[in-house]
C-alpha cells in the first residue's frame, strides 16, 4: 500500500467541483445584486459555465492521472490513499476522514467526471438565458462533488455523507424550476423516498459496526474475505447488514419498491436528468455492493433476493416505458429497467458485469437524455412524441447521434449495450436453478427494451410532422450542445471493447482491472456454490439469442410506429385497462398514494383540524371566552348607581331569608 502522505492530491478531485460550485454561487449572488438596478443584467452569471466546466475538466484530468498511476503498479498494490485527519475516536471506534483510489473508484471517478464534463458543456448551451444560470451550475458542481466524495471515501460514514449530499443536490436540481409547481412536488417525492432508503443504509452500517467494530470498507471486506468461517450469529448479522444496505440501494438506485421517484425526476432540466440517470446518483447503489462484494457474497440468501428484485424492477420499468408518450419519461423508465439489470448482475455474483453495464449505460443513457433535450430545445419545450414526427430532416446531427444511443440501449449486436447486457444474462443463466427464471425475465425485458427504444425513434424522427407549423419551428441545436452528443455517440458505439465475451478469446479489460477488488467475493462464491462456466457452444447460442431478440423487436417496434401514432391509439382502444395499468407503472405509484399518502393526509386533517383546531383550540379559546363573558357581566353590575346597589342588596337579603326559611 502506498503511503497516505504522498497522495494528498486525491483531495483535489472532489475539491475542484466544490470550489467551482462556490464561485458559481457567488456569481449568481452578484447577478442578483446587479438585477436590482438592471432587471436584465446577467454578466456575472455568464461566467458560471466556464468556471463549472473548468472545474470538471480539472477533476477529470486528475482522475485520469490517478488511473494511470494505478496502472503503473502491480495489481495487488493498486491502492492510493490519503487521510486528512482522524474524524471520530471514541469507545474504541476510529473513523478517519480519508480518500481511497483503487481500480473500482478510479472507474467511477472517470465516468463521473468525464461524462459529467460533457453534460456540463451541453448545459452551458441548454440553460443559456435562464434566470438561475449561475445557480444551476453551482448546484451541478455541488452534485458532482458529493458523488465524488461518495465513491472516494474510505469509510461507510464518508460514503453516507456523499450519499446524503447527492440526495440534497437531487432535491435542489429536480425542483430547480419550482415556480411551475410539479417540479417542486417531484423534488419532495425524491427526497422523502430516498430517506426511506437512507434509514436502511444506517441500520446496515450500525450492524456492521457492531459486528466488525469499524466502518472502514476495506477492513470489512478484507476481514470477510480472509475469514474461514463465521458463527451462526455472525452470519445472521452479516446477512441482515447486507439486506439493509441493499434497502438503501433500493432507494438511491431506484429499485422496487422505491423506484417511483426516479421517473418523476425528469421534472428538472434535461442536463439534470442526464446527470442523475447516467453518471451519478443512481449508480451509487451498484458501487456500494461491488465495493462490499465479499460481504454480499458471504451473506447467502441475500444475493437471490437482490437478483429477484433487480429482475422484477427491470420488467416493471421496461413494460411501463412501452406506453409513455413523454420522450423523457420513456428514458426515465428505461433507466429504472437498466438499473434492474445491474442488480440482476450483482445478485448473480457478476460484479464486473454490473459495473460494465454502469459504464456503458452512462454513455448511451447520457447521450439519449441529452439528445432528448436537444429535441425538446428544437421543438420549443414540447416533450410529447405524439406531437413530433419527421424531425430527422430538421435535426440531422441530433438524429444520427440519437440513433447510436438507441442502438446501444436496445442491445444491437457489437455495440456497447449488447456486450454488457448479454454478459449479465449469461451470468444469470450460468447460475442455474432460480436464475433460469430470472434469465427468462431478463430476456423478456431485453425484447421490451428493443421495442420501446425504436418506437421512440420512430415517433420522434420518422413519419408525418404532427406539430403545429404555425407555432413550432424545429431547428438543430448549437454546436455546444451537439458536440457532447457526438463524443457520447462514439463512446456508446465503441464502449463494448471494455468487456468482450470470453468466447472471442480476448481479455475482458474491465474484469481484469477490477480483479483486486472482486477476487475475494468471487472466491467466496466459488467455495460456497462452486464455479459456473458456460461452454463456448452455449455462449454462442446465448449471444445469438440476444442478437435475434434485439434485432427482431427493434424492427417490430420501429415499423409499427414509423407512420405515426396509429399503433398506440389502437392499443389504447383494444386494451384500455392494460394500457392504463402499464402507464401507471403497474399502479405501484398510485397504490402508494392510496394506501400511504391518503391515510396520512386524513390523519393529518384529523390532528390539525378536528383535534387541534376544534378540540384543543376550542377548549382553550372557550375557557378564555367564558372568563371574558363573566368579567363583562361582573363589570356591568358595578356601575356606581345607588339604586342598583340597593336592588342587589335587597335581592341578596331575600335570598338569605329564603335560604334560612328553607333550612
Amino acid at each position: 500500500m502506498q503511503s497516505h502522505e504522498s497522495h494528498a492530491w486525491l483531495w483535489w478531485i472532489p475539491l475542484l467541483p466544490l470550489i467551482g460550485s462556490a464561485i458559481a454561487g457567488a456569481l449568481h449572488l452578484a447577478t442578483l445584486r446587479a438585477r436590482k438596478s438592471d432587471p436584465q443584467a446577467s454578466a456575472p452569471a455568464s461566467l458560471a459555465p466556464w468556471i463549472a466546466c473548468g472545474a470538471m475538466l480539472g477533476a477529470f484530468v486528475l482522475s485520469l492521472q490517478g488511473f494511470l498511476a494505478l496502472r503503473g503498479l502491480e495489481p495487488a498494490a493498486r491502492h492510493l490513499a490519503s487521510t486528512a485527519h482522524q474524524w471520530i475516536s471514541m469507545g474504541g471506534i476510529d473513523v478517519d476522514l480519508g480518500l481511497v483510489l483503487d481500480p473500482l473508484s478510479s472507474v467511477m471517478t472517470l465516468v463521473i467526471t468525464g461524462v459529467g464534463f460533457l453534460i456540463h458543456v451541453y448545459a452551458s448551451g441548454y440553460m443559456k438565458g435562464d434566470p438561475g444560470y449561475g445557480k444551476f451550475f453551482a448546484y451541478l458542481n455541488l452534485f458532482v462533488f458529493a458523488m465524488l466524495m461518495l465513491v472516494l471515501s474510505s469509510s461507510l460514514l464518508g460514503v453516507f455523507i456523499g450519499w446524503e449530499g447527492v440526495g440534497l443536490c437531487s432535491f435542489l436540481l429536480i425542483g430547480f424550476w419550482y415556480e411551475k409547481g410539479w417540479p417542486a412536488e417531484a423534488a419532495q417525492k425524491a427526497f422523502v423516498m430516498n430517506r426511506v432508503g437512507d434509514a436502511c443504509f444506517l441500520i446496515g452500517s450500525f450492524l456492521l459496526m457492531r459486528l466488525f467494530g469499524t466502518l472502514d470498507m476495506k477492513t470489512i471486506a478484507d476481514t470477510v474475505g480472509s475469514a474461514k468461517s463465521f458463527t451462526d450469529e455472525q452470519a445472521l448479522h452479516m446477512s441482515l447488514a447486507a439486506l439493509f444496505l441493499f434497502g438503501g440501494c433500493c432507494g438511491k438506485s431506484a429499485q422496487f419498491p422505491l423506484f417511483t421517484w426516479l421517473p418523476d425526476a425528469m421534472a428538472g432540466p434535461t442536463p439534470v436528468s442526464a446527470l442523475i440517470h447516467a453518471a451519478t446518483m443512481v449508480t451509487s447503489g451498484i458501487y456500494l455492493v461491488v465495493r462490499l462484494n465479499p460481504l454480499f457474497a458471504a451473506s447467502g440468501w441475500v444475493l437471490p433476493v437482490i437478483a429477484t428484485v433487480g429482475a422484477l424492477t427491470a420488467l416493471i420499468g421496461g413494460s411501463t416505458a412501452l406506453v409513455q408518450r413523454d420522450i423523457k419519461k420513456v428514458l426515465a423508465y428505461s433507466t429504472v429497467s437498466q438499473l434492474g439489470y445491474m442488480f440482476l448482475a450483482l445478485g448473480s455474483g457478476a460484479w464486473a458485469a454490473a459495473l460494465f453495464h454502469v459504464v456503458t449505460h452512462a454513455f448511451f443513457k447520457a447521450l439519449l437524455f441529452l439528445g432528448a433535450g436537444s429535441v425538446i430545445h428544437g421543438m420549443h419545450e414540447e416533450q410529447d412524441m405524439h406531437k413530433m414526427g419527421g424531425l430527422r430532416k430538421h435535426m440531422p446531427q441530433t438524429y444520427l447521434t440519437f440513433l447510436a444511443g438507441a442502438a446501444a440501449l436496445s442491445g444491437l449486436p457489437l455495440l456497447s449495450g449488447f456486450f454488457s447486457k448479454d454478459e449479465i444474462l449469461a451470468h444469470a443463466f450460468a447460475n442455474g436453478g432460480l436464475y433460469y427464471g430470472l434469465w427468462a425475465v431478463g430476456v423478456v425485458t431485453a425484447a421490451l427494451t428493443a421495442y420501446y427504444t425504436w418506437r421512440m425513434v420512430a415517433l420522434t424522427f420518422f413519419g408525418e410532422e404532427r406539430f403545429d407549423h404555425h407555432h413550432v419551428h424545429p431547428h438543430e441545436s448549437p454546436l455546444v450542445m451537439t458536440l457532447p452528443l457526438m463524443v457520447l455517440a462514439v463512446l456508446s458505439i465503441l464502449g463494448g471493447v471494455l468487456g468482450l465475451p470470453p468466447v472471442l478469446h480476448v481479455p475482458h479489460l474491465l474484469a481484469e482491472w477490477l480483479a483486486p477488488v472482486t477476487d475475494a467475493g468471487n472466491r467466496i462464491l466459488a467455495e460456497s456454490h462452486g464455479e459456473h462456466h458456460l461452454s463456448h457452444t452455449l455462449e454462442w447460442i446465448l449471444l445469438g439469442v440476444g442478437s435475434a431478440i434485439a434485432l427482431g423487436f427493434a424492427h417490430t417496434g420501429f415499423h409499427a410506429h414509423k407512420e405515426g401514432t396509429a399503433q398506440d391509439e389502437f392499443f389504447a382502444r383494444k386494451r384500455p385497462s392494460l394500457a392504463a395499468y402499464l402507464g401507471d407503472a403497474w399502479t405501484i405509484d398510485s397504490g402508494y398514494a392510496r394506501i400511504i399518502v391518503l391515510p396520512l393526509r386524513m390523519l393529518s386533517f384529523l390532528i390539525a383540524v378536528v383535534i387541534d383546531q376544534f378540540a384543543i383550540d376550542g377548549l382553550v379559546n372557550g375557557a378564555g371566552r367564558t372568563a371574558r363573558d363573566i368579567a363583562q357581566w361582573s363589570r356591568r353590575t358595578v356601575d356606581g348607581s345607588l339604586a342598583s346597589y340597593a336592588l342587589w342588596m335587597g335581592a341578596g337579603a331575600l335570598a338569605i331569608s329564603a335560604l334560612w326559611m328553607w333550612s
